[in-house]
């Protein structure tokens, strides 16, 4: 058993440094940027998070040095006093909801658009890819007036129009399904049609293969592009600041501009931090967590 393992951890190391012989420069170049992205990455967050347990006179006076005590009220304060709270929870339910949406949606759009053939199909994909090369800051004027005019639409009005979670959570479904058809469109047409064809022939419905047969082999594409769509729904900011108006209905982002700008270089710096470390916290736990689905997602589908 040892001479196996230690056969295997050779095996390894040949492996890396015939890699590195074959590279040559290139491996070097290669590792020297991804050190240099890391920090430009790890140390921003850090010392957000250094910040964040300072006093303002730390923060100001010894901006690496560690903080002589945890200052755990800071949390407390951005989290009652400047409703950091509140705008979390609007944020985890916008997000929850807006990201189911985007992804049934987007799924069975791009199932049909990979699986089914017919007239207007091509153009039908372009159309929804298309919407990638438009950044959301040149539709946010149209954008607002299409919202206000859905909210004097009868009935149901009141509930989508602006200053309205809902209406907020359909903007982000849209907003979400250009990249979502796009990144599952490529994985369905990855999936083998053996299975569905032998379901469809013991009589399974079109609805029936999707939910309970295609779905299931999607999975690890399905978790990638989740992950993908609540980080970018979570630190949405463009989208809320001209749909919601009113300060109950604020989402965590214009929670955490508010604490700056509205009160200028009277802001309170060590709460800022606080609040900041409040919004990365639940996104680093996600990320981390389903660090290893992603991959998976994103390689299998390029290696099928």
């Amino acid at each position: 058993m040892a001479t196996t393992t230690w056969t295997a951890a050779n095996s390894r190391k040949l492996a890396r440094r015939e890699r590195k012989k074959r590279l040559g420069p290139l491996s070097v170049l290669t590792h020297v940027t991804l050190v240099i992205w890391t920090a430009l990455v790890v140390v921003p967050i850090v010392w957000t998070f250094l910040a964040s347990v300072k006093s303002e006179d730390e923060i100001f006076g010894e901006a690496w040095g560690l903080p002589a005590t945890l200052r755990w009220d800071n949390f407390a304060r951005a989290w009652e006093q400047a409703q950091i709270g509140q705008y979390m929870l609007n944020s985890v339910v916008v997000v929850a909801f807006s990201t189911f949406g985007t992804m049934l949606v987007g799924a069975m759009g791009a199932y049909v658009l990979a699986r089914y053939p017919f007239r207007g199909n091509r153009a039908l994909y372009l159309l929804f890819v298309s919407g990638l090369a438009f950044p959301v800051y040149l539709a946010l004027t149209p954008l607002f007036f299409v919202v206000q005019n859905m909210g004097t639409l009868p009935l149901i009005g009141p509930f989508i129009g602006l200053n309205t979670h809902a209406g907020l959570v359909l903007v982000y479904i849209a907003y979400s399904m250009p990249f979502t058809i796009f990144f599952l469109a490529a994985f369905f047409r990855t999936l083998p049609n053996a299975v569905a064809e032998a379901a469809r022939v013991d009589g399974a419905s079109h609805t029936r293969v999707f939910f309970q047969i295609m779905l299931p082999m999607a999975r690890p594409g399905l978790v990638s592009i989740t992950i993908f769509n609540v980080l970018g729904q979570w630190n949405q900011y463009q989208l809320p600041l001209v749909l919601l108006q009113d300060r109950d209905m604020w989402v965590l982002t214009q929670g955490i501009a508010d604490i700056s700008t509205a009160a200028g270089y009277d802001a309170d710096w060590a709460a800022l931090f606080a609040a900041l470390t409040l919004a990365i916290l639940p996104m680093l736990v996600v990320y981390t967590v389903f660090q290893r689905q992603i991959q998976s997602g994103l390689t299998t589908g390029a290696l099928k």
